[in-house]
């Protein structure tokens, strides 16, 4: 027997928006289905109470439970960037749409969920079989809020 893993987000009431963007971000990606709350509650009748979708192939769902919790960074989506324009792209995207920039390619989107945007390079650099350039990497890194893979390079080279 093999279980289905899905990601299950708990907005306060902007759930439907939020996966609307989600999937405006990524190819591969769709709202499957709004379950809308009725009169009984306990949202507001028509409401979305939950948002079923697929993210770049991946099944999550958006529930709309009121204020009772809120995102923090340990949770977050974690997007592997193949080069610089893709790092620029989805960075600037969530940043420009309310998000709110933090260190070492962490971020925020308007809704209070927390992204990585890593490039590939980003753990090569890092793990570096020779320790002074994995160190110099590592320092460029902890003075970047979004990656820059040329700056990690020339640090790391730097040497």
């Amino acid at each position: 027997m093999a279980g289905k893993i899905t990601t299950c987000l708990w907005f306060d009431t902007d759930g439907e928006e939020a996966a609307e963007f989600y999937c405006s971000l990524f190819p591969d990606s769709r709202i499957l289905d709004v379950s809308r709350y009725g009169d009984a509650g306990p949202g507001p009748a028509g409401g979305a109470m939950t948002v079923s979708f697929e993210l770049d192939g991946r099944p999550c769902v958006a529930l709309n439970g009121g204020p009772d919790h809120t995102f923090n960074e340990a949770v977050s989506f974690q997007v592997a960037c193949a080069d610089q324009d893709e790092v620029d792209h989805f960075w600037d995207t969530l940043v420009a749409n309310g998000g709110e920039e933090g260190p070492c390619g962490w971020l925020k989107d308007r809704f209070g969920l927390s992204w990585q945007i890593v490039p590939t390079a980003l753990p090569q650099l890092l793990g570096d079989p020779d320790p002074e350039r994995s160190q110099r990497a590592m320092k460029a890194m902890l003075s970047m809020h979004k990656i820059d893979i040329a700056a990690l390079r020339r640090a790391a080279d730097a040497g």
